[in-house]
């Protein structure tokens, strides 16, 4: 007999543990909100007219948050004005933070849909880091909730990086053939023949083929669009002739090879307009002299741009090319 009222004692027990148990993913957001209604109104009546629905939506609301806490939130004072308990307290701080949380986060949200926030990767060939920098402090200015994850590299590595939607957007020179991308154009990007200042065929308007492949040819890497110009070249001026080339794995090595007199090169007039203007480089009158690309901005076809990238590819567009270097005279 002792040992069955024992057992039942430890049942009453578990049960009412059980009641009092708080089953916080039972409680809702319409709860919360009734409770903060009754405080800021002080009566059933006026927190169901701040929320928009009937008396006993509230009162069941609250019934029901009180149910799932196991705890009472609400009490009569001595004025018999309604107050919140201890707990009541703790809970309406709670349901404070999240209407605050959840406001901010919508924000958010609404920011990055229209455009004002996000993250975009952007990324450019090797030859543009000397006008990037311009280009991203400007973005800074005008977009400044977006962050801009910028990668660099060659062309190889950059149309790799599109190929894996590593970037959104890139900006480069001749648009890959894969993937299938659309463009648009940002200014010209003209390429010069260079030599040291001394070389005997600076000056000359008769420079023949003969006469260029006579000196050795500074090169960039395989994958560079530079390399791939000066490959060009090479079909153009050189077909049955032997030639001397030096390959260099940067813009700036090459320039300082040529300064020293190692050869000459073909190269961005971007990269070189300093040591031009300084008379550390001298530019070659040869047909065909500056050779006018074009800067692209590319995306991928198969692939929608996210508010945030479309927003990034605006400004960069409204900038009309104004990031990019002065162009130097096509006359050379």
């Amino acid at each position: 007999m002792t040992h069955a009222k024992g057992k039942i004692k430890k049942i009453f027990a578990a049960l009412n543990k059980a009641t009092t148990m708080i089953h916080e993913q039972a409680i809702t957001l319409k709860q919360l909100r009734a409770l903060a209604a009754i405080v800021a109104g002080g009566n059933l009546s006026l927190a169901a007219s701040r929320l928009n629905v009937t008396v006993p939506a509230v009162s069941t609301q609250l019934r029901n948050l009180e149910a799932n806490l196991g705890e009472p939130l609400l009490e009569r004072g001595p004025d018999g004005k309604t107050l919140l308990t201890a707990i009541g307290r703790e809970v309406l701080a709670a349901a404070e933070q999240i209407d605050a949380i959840l406001s901010s986060c919508i924000q958010k949200v609404s920011a990055i849909s229209a455009g004002h926030e996000g993250l975009v990767f952007l990324g450019a060939v090797s030859t543009a880091k000397y006008f990037a920098p311009h280009l991203i402090a400007q973005l800074r200015r005008q977009v400044p909730r977006i962050k801009i994850e910028f990668r660099i590299g060659n062309r190889e590595e950059i149309i790799s990086a599109l190929k894996s939607r590593r970037i959104e957007l890139a900006i480069m020179g001749r648009p890959p053939r894969e993937p299938e991308v659309d463009t648009d154009l940002l200014g010209d990007h003209p390429h010069v023949l260079i030599a040291p200042p001394k070389h005997p065929l600076v000056g000359r308007h008769d420079i023949s083929s003969s006469d260029l492949l006579t000196n050795a040819f500074l090169v960039r890497e395989k994958g560079s669009g530079t390399r791939a110009l000066m490959e060009r070249l090479f079909d153009r001026i050189g077909v049955g002739s032997d030639y001397e080339s030096i390959e260099f794995g940067s813009n700036e090595t090459i320039k300082q090879a040529v300064m020293a007199g190692l050869g000459i090169a073909v190269i961005s007039a971007h990269t070189v307009q300093a040591e031009l203007m300084g008379g550390r480089l001298a530019m070659l009158s040869f047909p065909g002299f500056p050779i006018i690309r074009q800067w692209f901005l590319v995306r991928r076809r198969d692939t929608p741009m996210t508010p945030s990238a479309k927003r990034v590819r605006d400004v960069i567009l409204a900038l009309k090319g104004s990031f990019l270097p002065g162009a130097l005279s096509r006359s050379g």
